[in-house]
């Protein structure tokens, strides 16, 4: 007996239609509150670098909100961190950069970013991507009738986009918004000079190779979580401290795809490859990115 063709794919009805359009909308309009992170972590302006270092290093935290008279009045980052450090040849051990303020010494606010750049609670989800993409910046706190109540990043935006139907995505592939040019440093090279390479050329990661070949990657939340928040020195060789294997995504990957492999890989970056060689690197800002533009 011939099987009988189900004829409700090809022609859904007007509730299915209704409902996937409903969907749509919802996604589209969803507010901040939804995805931001509601425990802000904070600390004092006259504290140490040192001391931020161990609190986002346990934490395992990107920024901290910088608190004075119960106010907010900015933010230092882990890239902060990684680019004063090298700029102003702030000491990290006592060995490196001799010469320098230690970290021990140097205050928060001193490097801090402000004023904070913040955002209303109850504003869309895309307006957080495009404000971001305005300012540069990879992360806003969020008040409510002037109150700082939270804080989203490009981590949080790029966790929701695979949520959103793929209708609602920017349909274009990773290839229009990735970097080209692929940072390296060989497996043997040292951490600290794989630290200055990111301080100098402000970015958050480099690929890390063994005889030309990819094997792993080196970030700064590397640098801050396994080095600076424990001390550790930063003679030793970066492949035996690099994240491996190296998760990768090939040329032609779509923005939703892209952002669905990193947030289920918990991953901020994600090479790029064309017939098994390198050709770019995808970050969480690019995404954001993609989506301040999506229709």
């Amino acid at each position: 007996m011939k099987k009988r063709k189900d004829l409700s794919k090809e022609f859904p009805s007007a509730i299915d239609i209704a409902y996937t359009q409903y969907k749509r909308d919802l996604a589209s309009h969803r507010k901040i509150e939804a995805i931001m992170t509601h425990k802000v972590v904070t600390i004092a302006p006259e504290s140490t670098l040192h001391d931020a270092v161990k609190i986002m290093g346990e934490k395992r935290i990107g920024s901290l909100i910088v608190v004075k008279y119960n106010t907010p009045v900015g933010i230092i980052t882990e890239r902060d961190l990684l680019r004063e450090v090298v700029r102003r040849g702030i000491a990290l051990e006592k060995d490196w950069l001799v010469g320098g303020v230690s970290i021990k010494d140097e205050k928060v606010e001193e490097i801090m970013s402000y004023p904070l750049t913040t955002i209303s609670l109850k504003s869309q989800i895309k307006e957080a991507a495009r404000m971001m993409i305005e300012k540069k910046i990879r992360r806003l706190g969020v008040h409510e009738s002037g109150k700082l109540v939270g804080i989203i990043t490009a981590s949080d935006l790029i966790r929701s986009l695979p949520e959103i139907p793929e209708t609602m995505q920017v349909w274009f592939e990773v290839d229009y918004f990735m970097t080209e040019g692929v940072i390296t440093a060989d497996e043997e090279t040292p951490v600290e000079s794989v630290a200055k390479i990111m301080g100098e050329k402000s970015i958050g990661s480099v690929i890390i190779t063994s005889q030309g070949e990819p094997i792993g990657i080196f970030t700064e939340r590397d640098l801050l979580t396994k080095f600076l928040a424990k001390d550790k020195s930063l003679k030793i060789e970066v492949g035996k401290a690099c994240s491996s294997p190296l998760i990768t995504a090939p040329l032609g990957i779509s923005v939703h795809d892209a952002a669905a492999t990193m947030t289920k890989k918990h991953v901020r970056r994600l090479p790029i490859t064309k017939a098994g060689k390198l050709v770019g690197i995808l970050t969480a800002r690019d995404l954001v990115e993609a989506y301040a533009r999506a229709k």
